[in-house]
């Protein structure tokens, strides 16, 4: 079984890249075969993983407008079973050039196709916005995750996103399905993130990880060194937060036996 999982949600700042970098490294220790997708124009995802988008010849635009051979395109990251499908900037333009091509909702789909078997993961930066490419990442996805940061105006444009969900449901991909709310950038000891847990578990309920991610110094950083957290400091708040989200997942999905659980939570 292969699992596509979009992250998603056109407010900037809810660590969204950074979720999915360390989540896809995360899925990755646990040694489930894993691609991270880079949809996103301004490529954090790519340089979060220590790959410089300007040195980026085939990328996810190449593969969408292009019809370039998405093996031509993914390279090997320093995490083993971690691949990576870059962006860079050229994606800006993708949604004006797909205008015209027939089926363009459909066109990362298409190219996920050709690589999905050789995964047991493929996890999807969405661009920050609610447009086409955004679209094409949905159309593709089995599900999505929705990062919701711990601050002020947390459900701030979540309407609207669920709406774009719903539109997707009903028009191209009936079969999509909300993977869960992903608490970020909690802070313990702020009155404000634990009203925003509160509130935010109250309103979804079940649709709520159990895992939130927590503040942490070296997940912040890990970054600017070109690496996930669990690469930078496999110790740290961060790391941890990021392994248990990817034991949910797997669990949730029923991918894990009781050996596997046993000797992963070692880890």
């Amino acid at each position: 079984m292969s699992k596509i999982i979009a992250l998603a949600n056109q407010k900037g700042g809810v660590g969204k890249t950074t979720s999915s970098i360390n989540l896809a490294a995360s899925l990755a220790v646990l040694e489930y075969k894993t691609l991270l997708v880079d949809a996103d124009p301004q490529a954090n995802s790519t340089s979060g993983i220590g790959f410089d988008p300007r040195n980026i010849k085939n990328s996810i635009y190449e593969c969408i407008i292009n019809d370039v051979d998405p093996l031509d395109a993914i390279v090997k990251t320093d995490t083993p079973n971690l691949d990576l499908l870059p962006a860079h900037i050229d994606l800006v333009g993708a949604e004006i050039e797909m205008i015209n091509l027939g089926s363009r909702e459909y066109k990362m789909k298409a190219v996920l196709e050709k690589v999905k078997d050789q995964y047991d993961f493929i996890i999807i930066d969405c661009s920050p916005s609610l447009g086409l490419i955004t679209i094409n990442s949905l159309t593709a996805a089995d599900s999505v995750i929705i990062p919701v940061q711990c601050e002020y105006f947390a459900l701030e444009g979540l309407g609207k996103l669920l709406n774009t969900i719903k539109i997707v449901q009903n028009r191209l991909n009936p079969e999509l399905q909300i993977e869960g709310i992903l608490l970020t950038m909690y802070d313990v000891r702020l009155r404000l993130s634990n009203q925003v847990v509160e509130e935010v578990k109250t309103h979804f309920q079940d649709l709520v990880f159990d895992t939130i991610i927590q503040r942490n110094t070296r997940l912040s950083e890990a970054p600017s060194y070109g690496v996930s957290v669990i690469m930078h400091d496999a110790n740290c708040k961060g790391a941890i937060n990021y392994l248990n989200l990817a034991r949910e997942i797997v669990r949730k999905n029923g991918l894990v036996t009781e050996e596997q659980d046993v000797n992963t939570a070692t880890l």
